[in-house]
C-alpha cells in the first residue's frame, strides 16, 4: 500500500520531496517549494527574513531598528500631546466671569519625562455692537502647577472715548498685547502626578463677557539627551 511504518528510526541523511507530520490537521509540513508550516516553533538561533507579516507578537527584550519604522498607532510614552479645552465662562461676580480646567499628567511611566507647553496668547473680546465709547475687556490667565501659581498676567483691550458713541462695527480681539505663557518642567518617574490648572478670568464693561486663546497644548516626551551633539 506504498506505506512504511517504523518506530525509533535514526537517519543520518534524509532526502524527501515533502514532509508532513501525522495528525489531522497536521502540525508540521515542509513543501517542495520550501514552505514551512508549524503550529508552534521555538527557535534559539538566528532568523533572517526579507518579507512577511507578524500578528499579535510580543518583543520581550531589546530590539534595534536600523531602517525606517512606520506605525499607524503607537501605545506608549514616546510623545503624547493633549489639547486643553476650557469650559464656557460662568459668572464670578459683578462684571466678572471665569472658567478653569485642571489637567493631570499621570505618573505611570518608568522613566523621566519632560512636560512642555508652547506659548499661549490670550485676549478678552469686545463684541460687535458694544459701546463704542468706553467698552473694556480685561482677560487674566493664571496657571498653577500642583497648587503653586507659576503664571498670572492680564491683557486689556477697550474702545476709547473718541468714537462719538457709535457701536463697535466688528468683534475686537488683541492677543498680541498679552504676555505669552509657556512652560517646561522635568517630571521625575515616581515623583507623583503633576496637576496643571488653567484659569481665565474676564472683567468687562460695555460689552459681553468673552475671551480667546491661541490654544493650550501640553506635550510630554521622554527625557533624553541622545541624538544631539553640541560643538
Amino acid at each position: 500500500g506504498n506505506q512504511l511504518f517504523m518506530n525509533d528510526v535514526f537517519l543520518k541523511r534524509l532526502f524527501a520531496v515533502s514532509i508532513t507530520s501525522s495528525g489531522n490537521p497536521p502540525t508540521f509540513s515542509l513543501t517542495p517549494e520550501g514552505r514551512l508550516t508549524a503550529r508552534n516553533a521555538d527557535i534559539s538561533g538566528h532568523i533572517s527574513a526579507n518579507s512577511g507579516t507578524l500578528n499579535n507578537v510580543v518583543i520581550a527584550e531589546n530590539c534595534t531598528i536600523k531602517g525606517t519604522l512606520r506605525a499607524e498607532n503607537i501605545i506608549g510614552d514616546v510623545v503624547k500631546t493633549h489639547n486643553v479645552s476650557l469650559p464656557d465662562l460662568r459668572a464670578a461676580g459683578e462684571h466678572r466671569h471665569a472658567t478653569e480646567r485642571t489637567v493631570t499628567v499621570i505618573d505611570d511611566q518608568s522613566f523621566d519625562r519632560n512636560i512642555v507647553i508652547p506659548p499661549v496668547f490670550y485676549s478678552g473680546i469686545i463684541y460687535k455692537g458694544s459701546d463704542g465709547d468706553g467698552a473694556t475687556s480685561i482677560c487674566t490667565l493664571t496657571v498653577s502647577v500642583n497648587d503653586r501659581v507659576v503664571f498670572s498676567k492680564t491683557s486689556s483691550i477697550g474702545t476709547r472715548r473718541t468714537s462719538g458713541g457709535y457701536p463697535v462695527q466688528e468683534d475686537t480681539i488683541y492677543p498680541g498685547s498679552s504676555t505669552p505663557f509657556s512652560y517646561f518642567m522635568r517630571m521625575a518617574s515616581g515623583g507623583g502626578d503633576v496637576r496643571i490648572k488653567f484659569r481665565i478670568e474676564v472683567i468687562y464693561y460695555g460689552t459681553a463677557p468673552g475671551f480667546m486663546t491661541t490654544g493650550i497644548q501640553i506635550t510630554t516626551m521622554k527625557a533624553s539627551a541622545s541624538g544631539f551633539v553640541e560643538s
